[in-house]
């Protein structure tokens, strides 16, 4: 325990009953979850019997690692660290059959999701010129994230659009249970449903532990605390860490409320504020207490340095956004002329996609390396659709939208019209077109060539079906590669060998990742869990994203992104209203206590040097139009009157 501050020790001291500790930015809180963790087995309880949660697989692993330093990385007994998510497919991989799905159910993936989604449109004669799929699935994965289902989602709905996408959702969940199909907003809700209809099967997941530690729990939605909340009813150690001055994802159904809420929820909670940084310089660390401090609702604390003074932090101001983004990379070839100064050591960060054009062309003008952190997901690449889609039909070929895909991918003879004829005899039949493909019912007239395409295709599926019930996830992932001679296909799709290599290496991540699954399953593991994990695993993304920060370049990333890093110098870039606070947020106080908050989450990434500009001119449709400086600025650095001051708050 040596090393802790009083406060840190009083929070890993608290064993049981409700805890909530506040860990401002740079505080220490992982060391204070994990030395807990540690502590809690000291005292007598069984390490299985604690559950850990938190929101990424990147963080878990990390928990996993800090705890297994604490307990001894040969104990054979460990906590459960997991994702909030991968906590319910284990759940609900146990009992969803309850709720009347198969226990081997898929988990789709946005691809997936759009897919039923046209269809769902085109059964209610919606064009999707007038209503993309994306923007419906946008507003049923908004109602989901708010535990909304289809019922009172069209009782919500105000507008035609959010009529028509309710009715949509009604049809979008029926078809995803009809094809044993869940989405990743499912795994919460369903879990939700669960707990609440069958109080069996919640007393089954009760009964397996004594103690729930939730990370960044400012970040829970309305399904996470309800699970939270009924998983702890009968022992009530529910440990909680965040902190609400980084409550920034309410457009994904992030509830601050929860935070804010503890002590009132939970009458007899102890309150721990870790407020020693060890991040920032104290310079730093004024302007960020000063901004925060104008937020009416939150816990209060202020955050002090426990490391070194530096330089002051910097505004500058520029004629329009290039010349913002030219005198930013000035400064920072500058700054790597100096003695100890790395490029990896500098991050830009903004708060809209399109901020960054101009300053990669000035950094590519200057011959300055830089990385900009992509949202692209792993699983959007086509070879991992591909494979994940073979593999889903080997699990369960009763998934229609993987069957569809792969079905003539690589070619071997099932065209568009073989398809569709399959199709409408299996819509004609009520049956799948699996069920068809396997002569359930009577097929549509064929040509020959494709009967036995069709037949070939049925033949090597059940072979593979059979093959992988004796196979590891590896074993099977690599199989398949060369079943369907997949290495040819990509050689046959792209004459570039550096476009062969680049997408060969993506199948390689896919086979990596199994190998991943069976190490962590030693005992063995099903097919259905490893695609389980690999839809949900953020693994890949993340991986990406770790291997990127780790290049010695510049990097430039959205301040969402930037949640949970630091760097020895930042810029911010774009401090002006309308992009900072966003011009989305400007209609309600709420919305901008949470821009001024992902304003914080910016400032308090910066270790050493932090440097803020806007452009006094930004280019709109092609007309030069004035900007206003960010209210921020004037927050942060004391020129604007703080009403909760004036006014006694």
């Amino acid at each position: 325990m040596s090393g802790l501050n009083p406060a840190q020790q009083e929070a890993v001291d608290t064993l049981s009953g409700p805890l909530l500790v506040l860990a401002g930015a740079g505080t220490g809180k992982t060391r204070v979850v994990t030395m807990r963790i540690g502590k809690l087995i000291k005292n007598g309880i069984r390490p299985e019997r604690i559950l850990a949660v938190t929101f990424t697989n990147k963080a878990a692993s990390e928990m996993k690692e800090r705890v297994a330093e604490q307990i001894g990385k040969k104990s054979k007994k460990k906590p459960v660290v997991s994702t909030f998510h991968s906590l319910c497919v284990k759940i609900l991989r146990e009992h969803i059959d309850k709720l009347g799905y198969p226990k081997s159910f898929v988990i789709y993936s946005r691809g997936d999701q759009e897919s039923i989604i046209r269809t769902v449109l085109r059964e209610i004669r919606v064009n999707e010129k007038n209503m993309k799929p994306g923007d419906v699935l946008n507003k049923i994965g908004s109602w989901k994230s708010r535990s909304v289902r289809p019922d009172e989602a069209g009782r919500l709905a105000e507008s035609d659009k959010e009529h028509i996408a309710s009715l949509a959702y009604r049809r979008y969940q029926r078809e995803l249970k009809n094809r044993g199909a869940v989405d990743f907003d499912d795994l919460l809700l369903l879990t939700e449903q669960l707990f609440a209809e069958h109080k069996d099967a919640l007393a089954v997941e009760v009964a397996k532990y004594d103690h729930l530690l939730i990370d960044e729990y400012q970040d829970t939605n309305q399904s996470q605390y309800r699970i939270a909340t009924a998983l702890v009813a009968g022992h009530r150690n529910l440990c909680v860490v965040g902190d609400d001055d980084q409550s920034i994802y309410a457009w994904r159904g992030a509830e601050v409320e929860h935070i804010l809420r503890f002590s009132r929820d939970w009458k007899d909670a102890k309150v721990v504020r870790l407020e020693s940084n060890y991040r920032s310089t104290q310079p730093i660390l004024d302007w960020a207490n000063r901004l925060i401090d104008f937020n009416v609702v939150r816990h209060g604390k202020v955050l002090t340095a426990a490391r070194e003074r530096g330089p002051a932090p910097a505004i500058f101001q520029y004629k329009d956004e290039n010349l913002e983004a030219q005198e930013t990379v000035v400064q920072i070839r500058q700054r790597l002329s100096e003695k100890g100064v790395e490029p990896q050591d500098i991050a830009i960060l903004f708060r809209t996609n399109e901020q960054p054009r101009v300053f990669e062309t000035e950094l590519r003008k200057a011959k300055i390396p830089y990385v900009l952190i992509g949202t692209q997901s792993f699983f959007d690449r086509k070879e991992v659709k591909d494979l994940v889609c073979y593999l889903r039909v080997i699990a369960l070929p009763q998934d229609e939208v993987s069957l569809l895909r792969i079905i003539n991918t690589p070619k071997r003879g099932i065209g568009q019209s073989v398809v569709e004829g399959l199709l409408e005899v299996a819509t004609k039949g009520g049956v799948t077109v699996w069920d068809l493909i396997c002569g359930k019912v009577p097929g549509p007239t064929l040509r020959p060539a494709a009967v036995n395409a069709v037949k070939a295709f049925r033949d090597q599926i059940v072979d593979l079906q059979q093959q992988s019930q004796s196979m590891t996830a590896v074993a099977i992932t690599e199989k398949l590669i060369q079943a369907i001679e997949y290495r040819s296909f990509i050689e046959s799709q792209y004459d570039e060998p550096e476009e062969q290599e680049a997408r060969w290496a993506n199948v390689a991540a896919v086979v990596n990742a199994a190998a991943d699954f069976d190490r962590d399953h030693p005992e063995g593991g099903k097919l259905a869990e490893f695609l389980g994990e690999l839809t949900l695993g953020d693994r890949e993304m993340e991986n990406d994203k770790e291997k990127q920060l780790r290049r010695n370049a510049i990097i430039l990333m959205t301040l969402h992104s930037a949640k949970g890093l630091e760097f020895p110098e930042v810029y911010m870039v774009g401090m002006e209203e309308g992009i900072l606070p966003h011009v989305r947020s400007l209609d309600a106080e709420e919305n901008i206590a949470e821009e001024r908050r992902l304003c914080y989450v910016g400032i308090t990434r910066a270790q050493m040097r932090l440097t803020l500009s806007f452009p006094l001119t930004r280019k709109r449709w092609g007309k030069e139009r004035d900007t206003i400086p960010s209210r921020f600025l004037y927050e942060m650095t004391g020129k604007a009157e703080n009403p909760k001051h004036v006014s006694g708050r």
